[in-house]
């Protein structure tokens, strides 16, 4: 094997970990972010996605993402069931690819924080990855309708040049895939299952800032996986300046935007409420990691700056929608991740420094991002509606009205995360 190509290898390996690193640092982001009667439900919400996603991608979700392609919207779940049949190589890529799909599902968690019954999410999970998450992977990154595939939109809009899209869709780490999809998943979740009980009346603030900022902190240091890990060689040959060059840009990119998306959520928070808060800071990284995530390699630094300050910004005016149009998104998974993933997927139309509006290139890969985001939105809307009135029927998705009052850790798990009675001045005593 090719020393480069080796280097390669153990780099995505490396990435692939700090990949899976991010759910447990997201446990904490969301954990902190609920009230805490509810923190260990929620960090048992990514856990669930831990133990069940692995399963499920080996045995048929890897062949439905990668597999040979029905229609080019799905793979065969069948082709390479339980991993049977696939080459030695490829279990690199695997151990890549499942990471994003447990994180892809554990994102939507936070978007029906504190109510729903721990036993409909683990149901929803494999049901919502077999309709949302493989399919449009597939779709995007296995060659599929929102590829650069002959047979796809982006090839149907504009033609081909040597055999692919002439003007190809550009989502380099999961715009599409990943956050749009948890985004929409997520308010759609919202508006099946409803709101909390007193939302809109009733204080509902974050129970440890710390725990969000150590979280958010986690999440951006398992980003440089999530983006820089997802460079693909080519397929004929390795060409090891061609992977330093753009994995460095990649890195410099992804910091950029995350960066500058503090600062443009902060500065709405100051103009708007006279304090930047701390929770916006830890919000405004993920706006700008979400943001740069598809866009990350085919931008300019420059260009990242500009991407991450107006994700930031935007991004702190969606969370406020919530209350103007009365849906409980109760950790603003709509308003971060699928407005943050909309501003990424659609700014490489105007940014691109190869396409992009800005550098003269004209509207064409704008008209492509912009359909593909709304293509993606609408899969997977109508997926999740899907899963979500299964799983109603089958366990029904709330708690009870008292345990959701009296709180979900203990109604759901039979635990709380602070024992608050042993701190309050007793003396401690212990058997002989």
């Amino acid at each position: 094997m090719d020393t480069g190509y080796a280097a390669y290898a153990a780099w995505i390996l490396a990435s692939a970990s700090l990949v899976l690193l991010m759910t447990p640092g997201l446990a904490l982001f969301y954990g902190g972010m609920t009230r805490a009667k509810s923190v260990l439900n929620m960090i048992m919400m990514s856990f669930g996605a831990l133990a069940l996603i692995p399963a499920v991608f080996v045995l048929w979700g890897w062949s439905t993402a990668y597999g040979s392609g029905v229609l080019g919207l799905f793979g065969n779940p069948f082709d390479l069931f339980g991993l049977q049949g696939v080459a030695a190589t490829d279990y690199v890529s695997i151990a890549f690819q499942v990471t994003f799909a447990i994180i892809t599902a554990a994102l939507i968690s936070g978007a029906i924080a504190d109510r729903v019954k721990f036993s409909a999410w683990l149901l929803f999970l494999p049901l919502w990855v077999t309709l949302s998450y493989f399919p449009l992977a597939h779709q995007v990154w296995g060659g599929g309708f929102l590829s650069d595939a002959a047979s796809g939109l982006a090839a149907k809009l504009y033609g081909l040049v040597d055999g692919v899209a002439a003007v190809a869709p550009v989502d380099y780490a999961g715009g599409t895939v990943v956050h749009i999809n948890a985004g929409v998943a997520g308010l759609v979740l919202v508006l099946l299952i409803g709101a909390r009980r007193g939302f809109g009346r009733e204080p509902m603030r974050p129970h440890n800032l710390p725990l969000t900022m150590l979280g958010a902190g986690l999440l951006w240091f398992g980003w440089f996986g999530f983006n820089v890990g997802s460079y693909v060689p080519d397929a004929e040959s390795f060409d090891l300046e061609g992977f330093v060059s753009e994995t460095g840009l990649v890195w410099v990119n992804t910091t950029a935007a995350a960066s500058a998306a503090i600062l443009g959520w902060i500065l709405v928070e100051k103009i708007r409420d006279g304090k930047a808060t701390s929770l916006g800071a830890a919000s405004g990284v993920v706006a700008g990691l979400v943001a740069i995530t598809p866009a990350c390699g085919a931008l300019s630094p420059i260009g990242s700056l500009i991407l991450g300050v107006v994700a930031g910004a935007l991004c702190a005016l969606a969370v406020g929608l919530k209350y103007r149009f009365g849906y409980d998104d109760s950790l603003d998974v709509v308003g971060v991740h699928l407005v943050g993933g909309l501003v990424g997927t659609v700014g490489i139309g105007f940014l691109a420094t190869a396409g992009g509006l800005f550098y003269g290139d004209g509207v064409r890969l704008l008209v492509v991002q912009a359909l593909i985001a709304l293509y993606a939105m609408l899969w997977s809307g109508v997926a999740t509606l899907i899963v979500g009135l299964i799983v109603k029927a089958i366990l029904g998705w709330r708690i009870d009205e008292e345990e959701e009052v009296s709180g979900i850790d203990f109604a759901e798990h039979g635990e709380s995360a602070y024992d608050l009675a042993s701190t309050g001045g007793s003396t401690l005593t212990t058997g002989a």
